[in-house]
């Protein structure tokens, strides 16, 4: 096998499947992020592919304030550590937007916003914070071309904006943006493609500030258009996967410094047939939303092609004369870090080749207190 970056020694002493991180790769990745950007305030990473207290610590400890996540569960850990600015990049609906409430009385050091695309949800979100004597900042999700949410920007987006900001408890702050659809493996087709999707969104700003608002504050992107976002001065960063980075972005993203630092460790568990060995790495341990092919790498076995997955299995084709056996130690790469990290409890952190210590995965539940 080698000695290489991610061989563990004592890998005796660690139970598969199970995720490993490697700090110190994370680190390497925080100071990468600084390095893309002129201002650290201009970054708010996403913290849904981690999902733990340490690794948010860790980007505090490089003078990040400000971070974005998807969850209550996701905005409470932000909490309990104190984090001084969190966007819930949701529109809290119904019991969400209850516990939200709870959330911020809950942690009252941290300046929590969020998102509105409808006057419906904005109406919703003005009168629960105003019957709450509270007022909250919020920022109109856009959709300029990824068709998840959000409103298109135009004219009707204009007069929701002005409208919001007639409401009480509810105070219009800026624009949200998320173009996950630019995925162009070319860094300059991919460029120019956001580049154009993005001009809608500097109309919308302008057509705003006419009516005599202030500037809204635009936070744009995601991974794949981190460097194209980047270059622009009065815009807010938000990728997220940088941290632990995949096989996903490597292959889209070449252009970018991150490297691997998180795995799925492996073992074969069973020797089907003559050509065939069946690991431990079922969909319950590594996301599966992918084709069969494109789940995980092998990074000391790349040639292994999967050919069937199940809740606990996957079935890997090795070839004639392959020499794999019972109990031999794969190390994967996900092709997609962010729904595997949700399916462990914890991860095991791996330092100068040893696993040393556990992180726990504490926003990946629904409910930590609140």
């Amino acid at each position: 096998m080698g000695s290489e970056w991610y061989t563990i020694d004592n890998i005796d002493e660690l139970d598969s499947p199970a995720m490993v991180v490697y700090p110190e790769r994370v680190r390497d990745n925080i100071k990468g992020v600084k390095g893309m950007i002129d201002d650290v305030d201009r970054l708010r990473p996403h913290v849904k592919t981690n999902k733990a207290k340490e690794v948010c610590k860790m980007l505090m400890d490089e003078g990040i304030k400000k971070f974005k996540c998807a969850t209550i569960a996701e905005a409470e850990m932000l909490g309990m550590i104190r984090a001084q600015d969190v966007v819930l990049a949701y529109q809290p609906t119904g019991p969400k937007l209850t516990r939200f409430l709870q959330l911020i009385r809950k942690y009252p050091t941290t300046t929590y916003s969020c998102l509105y695309d409808n006057a419906q949800s904005a109406q919703d979100i003005s009168i629960a914070f105003a019957d709450q004597g509270l007022r909250i900042n919020a920022y109109m999700d856009v959709n300029n071309g990824n068709d998840r949410s959000g409103i298109i920007p135009g004219p009707e987006a204009v007069a929701l904006y002005e409208k919001v900001a007639t409401m009480k408890g509810i105070v219009p702050v800026g624009l949200h943006v998320y173009d996950g659809q630019h995925r162009q493996v070319d860094i300059g087709e991919r460029t120019k493609a956001c580049n154009a999707a993005f001009e809608a969104v500097e109309k919308l700003k302008i057509d705003i500030q006419q009516l005599g608002f202030p500037e809204p504050v635009v936070l744009a992107g995601g991974s794949p258009t981190f460097p194209v976002h980047a270059q622009r001065k009065d815009v807010i960063c938000c990728p997220g996967t940088f941290v632990y980075w995949d096989k996903g972005y490597s292959d889209i993203c070449a252009e970018q410094p991150f490297l691997p630092a998180a795995l799925v460790v492996s073992r074969v568990i069973s020797l089907p047939t003559k050509t065939r060995i069946c690991t431990d790495l079922g969909h319950k341990s590594i996301a599966s939303e992918n084709v069969l092919t494109n789940r995980v790498h092998f990074l000391n076995a790349p040639e292994l092609k999967p050919v069937g997955q199940s809740e606990e299995h996957l079935v890997l084709e090795a070839g004639e004369g392959h020499g794999y056996r019972v109990g031999d130690v794969l190390y994967g790469l996900p092709f997609h870090i962010c729904p595997t990290v949700a399916l462990y409890e914890r991860v095991n952190t791996v330092q100068k080749g040893r696993v040393n210590g556990e992180w726990k995965v504490i926003a990946r539940d629904r409910k930590i207190e609140v």
